[in-house]
């Protein structure tokens, strides 16, 4: 069984270019410090967005509000947004005033277990974190991580296990535990086949 890196990612891991970024989550772990206690998972699928030019993401155009503001910052940031109710959370990357960001869309459960069963009020653990919102809630993930650094406790993330821990999979709608993702913005739209790697 391979070793778990438990070190915090230096700020400098974030600099990679978002689709790089993308890849290279694939596997950390992702840990959240609660009153309540610590929970985290290994992130298995990733969703990235390409900022101004990228007609899914929330910064399209260079749209600047209070709920992207923190996209213009530096990468590594924390970008936490409410849809449908549930809090979803992003890496903030690309570099200051270039509005990228990559959604964590899915996670392997690795410590809390019970804890996320708790706040999921699920038995089967495998889909206490099979989507973006259910992830956040499994590990306490809420608006008031927004703007904080994924290198500083109480949501951090962790080098984890290595890419290799887990079998490439093909981008799909589906996801599947123990597979891989990298989607880019949302599947579908007409342009989508002029997005890199969206073919």
């Amino acid at each position: 069984m391979k070793k778990i890196n438990h070190s915090i990612l230096p700020v400098d891991f974030y600099q990679q270019p978002t689709l790089e970024l993308a890849k290279s989550l694939l596997g950390c772990l992702i840990v959240k410090e609660t009153a309540d206690g610590t929970a985290s998972g290994f992130i298995v699928e990733t969703e990235a967005y390409i900022g101004p030019g990228d007609r899914a993401a929330h910064s399209f155009g260079n749209r600047r509000t209070k709920r992207t503001e923190v996209m213009f910052g530096n990468s590594g940031l924390i970008y936490t947004y409410v849809m449908h109710t549930h809090t979803l959370v992003n890496v903030v990357s690309g570099g200051p005033e270039n509005p990228e960001a990559i959604l964590i869309r899915a996670i392997e459960p690795y410590s809390g277990l019970e804890l996320m069963h708790e706040r999921r009020g699920i038995a089967d653990i495998r889909k206490c974190t099979d989507g973006p919102g259910k992830l956040t809630k499994a590990l306490g993930i809420t608006m008031d991580d927004y703007g904080r650094s994924f290198t500083d406790p109480p949501l951090y993330l962790a080098a984890g296990k290595s890419l290799n821990t887990y079998p490439a999979a093909p981008v799909s709608e589906s996801t599947t535990p123990g597979k891989q993702k990298i989607t880019l913005g949302v599947s579908g739209l007409p342009t989508i086949h002029l997005y890199p790697v969206r073919t």
